[in-house]
């Protein structure tokens, strides 16, 4: 495996760092590789907000699901889908005059895809130095904080949160399990997995959790379905969400 596959294929998610702070050289190759990412028509629909200040770390950590790890990283990563910077530009230089076209879902896709490929070299990037990441979804959380914390436009939303940091000496990497590759990947179109197929596919999560003492007499897609999906949490980040697209908008 050539070192490029190697670095993809080990990468897990870093919530323990060495409290060495990442190098300005290192951490501007990161940010140069993001950018560098592909990008729809050369746009760059996204801007990113470099997070160092400890203060603003430790409110992240707290508005972003309580999880108190984001404190500790060297640098922060916000990748935000940004049309604020065309639409302004576009309002500056006179194009829309009476009736032109405003911006909407179509450039919003195009925004968000933008965004999540330049957040991905970015992490690759990093690993390729030593530095581990952890994705954090929770920026979309808290809409009028967040907002407000980060001074975000109209036309603009937050959508993943990166925290970096080197791995200490000696890290113990565990890999988690993906899905087995024939329920992701079809030839030539989309596959619909009938109820058998399904079951096959969740089966080694079923067997994982049911062999946790801690699980005893608890069925996982009910305890996963009550965790996850059928949640307050996931009631207030849908409304949060709403508030984004309708900023956008």
């Amino acid at each position: 495996m050539n070192e490029t596959l190697k670095t993809i294929n080990n990468r897990v998610s870093l919530r323990y760092y060495d409290k060495k702070k990442i190098s300005t050289e290192h951490m501007n190759k990161i940010i140069e590789s993001a950018i560098n990412a592909p990008t729809a028509g050369n746009m760059v629909m996204y801007s990113i907000i470099h997070i160092q200040n400890k203060e603003t770390m430790k409110k992240l950590a707290i508005s972003c699901d309580s999880q108190p790890f984001i404190g500790t990283a060297s640098d922060i990563l916000i990748f935000v889908a940004d049309f604020n910077k065309w639409n302004t530009y576009y309002k500056n230089e006179g194009v829309y005059q009476n009736k032109g076209r405003r911006p909407r879902n179509a450039e919003m896709l195009l925004a968000f895809e933008d965004t999540m490929i330049a957040s991905e070299n970015s992490v690759i990037a990093g690993e390729s130095l030593g530095i581990g990441s952890c994705y954090i979804g929770d920026i979309l959380e808290n809409y009028k904080y967040h907002k407000e914390l980060l001074n975000l436009p109209d036309y603009t939303i937050p959508l993943g949160m990166l925290t970096f940091g080197y791995y200490p000496e000696n890290y113990k990497r565990v890999k988690r399990e993906r899905f087995n590759r024939e329920f992701i990947v079809f030839d030539e179109k989309y596959k619909k997995l009938d109820k058998a197929e399904l079951k096959t596919m969740f089966e080694s999560k079923e067997k994982e959790f049911s062999s946790k003492t801690s699980n005893e007499g608890k069925v996982f897609v009910e305890e996963f379905y009550n965790r996850k999906t059928n949640s307050d949490f996931m009631e207030n980040f849908e409304r949060s969400v709403d508030q984004w697209f309708k900023n956008w908008k």
